[in-house]
């Protein structure tokens, strides 16, 4: 089995399963894709900015008495992101590939990552939007997990559905 791990920023469209696809449609042996989808922290990136902004001591003990409103929000998030990975997982399926998949709270190199060693990932591909000034300076997902993993990375950019 040949395992490709996909980290993806949004649910995967068509045309980009489509080309995901293709890009192993010679491949000697039966391909397996482990979808990956980061999910946003509600409650840490709340945190985060009261305390990028230095009002963590005037706003911080309100966000106690929001933890009800965070954990909503962190359902609805982490909802929509299964809701995402599922449908992604579908059209890979729909294209007769065997997939699975899932959401992680963890940033999204450290769950791409472990996952890689988890399935024993041979190959890792990124799916994103364009994200100029993080690729410009290296700090994007792709040039990390080239970092991070011994395994070929290969960045797509998303397409849109036509």
């Amino acid at each position: 089995m040949y395992d490709v791990v996909l980290l993806v920023e949004q649910e995967l469209t068509e045309p980009d399963a489509q080309r995901v696809v293709e890009l192993h449609q010679d491949m000697p042996e039966p391909v397996k894709y482990h979808v990956l989808v980061p999910c946003h922290n509600a409650e840490a990136g709340v945190e985060a900015s009261i305390s990028a902004l230095g009002t963590a001591d005037l706003y911080g003990p309100g966000l106690t008495e929001q933890r009800a409103d965070l954990a909503e929000a962190q359902k609805a998030i982490d909802s929509e992101a299964t809701d995402c990975t599922g449908r992604s997982i579908q059209r890979l399926r729909d294209l007769g590939q065997q997939a699975e998949g899932g959401i992680s709270h963890d940033r999204p190199i450290d769950a791409l990552t472990a996952t890689v060693d988890k399935v024993g990932g041979r190959e890792v591909i990124i799916l994103t939007r364009p994200h100029i000034v993080a690729e410009f300076f290296h700090l994007d997902w792709t040039n990390s997990a080239r970092r991070h993993l011994g395994v070929p990375v290969l960045h797509l950019l998303e397409q849109d559905e036509k």
